[in-house]
């Protein structure tokens, strides 16, 4: 059984709100999620499954994903029940520097920069959301929201942000990275563990199909 996922993420990247949909005989019984759960590794889990409207498509149909990705600049490293979800930096983050240089890449815009390159894709993109804030345990926390994401993308903004943060680089250099709109060896694609796909938003019914279409469209920047 073939199955189309929300967002393709990069290898030790997590999700909270992955979206999956799959095609079945339409006199297929129903098909019981505590009973597809057994049958699934442990690391995964289905919360719901339910008919899709007509012109659904988990991917060409989204308007938009949500991710986190989770930074620990405590000296003594992350807790050791979070390691797994949580980068450690070893030296102190000013979010607000962060959140100053974050507003530059906000809109839609060519990022290259913060894409690696594949033959015949659109590296333009509509970056929605992208905020840092500190949690209960005192770890920051990037949320970052765009209508889709090139491969990379997401860590490769955080790679550019946090010398921002530590100030070892101006706030003006990831949009000065991004105006450059090509890949170089300037920024570091973090490591993909604390990634996490926390949702993936959709239209009206009526207008999945409209969506899929707009989508599977080549981009360009107006």
């Amino acid at each position: 059984m073939q199955t189309t996922c929300a967002g393709r993420t990069d290898a030790g990247v997590h999700a909270r709100g992955q979206v999956i949909h799959f095609d079945v005989p339409i006199d297929h019984p129903d098909i019981d999620g505590a009973r597809v759960n057994r049958a699934l590794p442990a690391d995964i889990r289905i919360l719901d499954i339910q008919p899709a409207p007509a012109g659904f498509d988990a991917r060409f149909s989204a308007i938009w994903r949500r991710y986190t990705y989770r930074v620990c600049d405590d000296p003594d490293g992350p807790a050791p029940l979070t390691r797994r979800e949580v980068l450690p930096w070893n030296r102190p983050l000013d979010l607000d520097r962060m959140n100053e240089a974050s507003r530059t890449l906000l809109g839609t815009h060519d990022f290259a920069a913060y894409c690696k390159w594949r033959e015949g894709a659109t590296t333009i993109r509509e970056l929605q959301q992208l905020q840092w804030e500190r949690d209960d345990d005192g770890d920051a926390v990037m949320t970052i929201q765009a209508d889709a994401f090139c491969h990379s993308m997401v860590r490769s903004i955080v790679g550019a942000l946090l010398p921002v943060g530590d100030g070892r680089k101006p706030v003006t250099w990831p949009g000065e990275l991004l105006r450059a709109a090509q890949r170089g060896s300037a920024v570091t694609v973090m490591p993909p563990h604390p990634l996490v796909l926390e949702q993936v938003g959709y239209p009206p019914d009526a207008e999945l199909a409209a969506r899929q279409q707009e989508t599977r469209a080549l981009r360009t920047v107006r």
